[in-house]
């Protein structure tokens, strides 16, 4: 990860990891608002075990489901692509059965699919939030016009 990032999607932000502490001090403070006795220890409990099975969620998110194209590569989860390997981004064809790059069986939900030629003449699947995005930054990397 030592190379500078031109285009960089995150899979998840840590943000989430708040939602279940803020749970938790929102029924504390329904407890004490409603006059009955705070149950100051289950309320912690309740909010670290939240925030501990929030964690690998976030973790694994953004392993898998970052995208990254750096000066040489494009990075799909763990999965690395050399960009000298690309041959066309653009008015590619998906054929049936064409590989997903990141090692999944399809793109994830909510995600854009790019079809990309490689120079060996097959197509896989390259995906994005933003698809016209990720299309723009591999032609910039590559010297095409965008």
């Amino acid at each position: 990860m030592s190379e500078e990032a031109r285009y960089l999607e995150l899979g998840a932000a840590w943000t989430p990891l708040l939602y279940g502490p803020g749970f938790a001090l929102l029924g504390a403070l329904a407890e004490l608002a409603t006059g009955g006795p705070v149950h100051v220890i289950a309320w912690v409990l309740v909010g670290l075990g939240l925030a501990a099975i929030t964690a690998p969620w976030i973790n694994a998110r953004r392993r898998f489901h970052t995208v990254r194209v750096t000066s040489t590569a494009l990075w799909q989860g763990r999965e690395e692509l050399r960009l000298d390997r690309i041959a066309a981004v653009t008015d590619v064809g998906v054929p049936a059965g064409a590989r997903v790059l990141g090692g999944g069986w399809s793109v994830p939900r909510k995600y854009d699919e790019l079809p990309v030629r490689l120079d060996d003449g097959t197509v896989v699947l390259a995906w994005a939030r933003d698809g016209a995005a990720l299309r723009a930054a591999i032609r910039t990397v590559k010297g095409w016009s965008a």
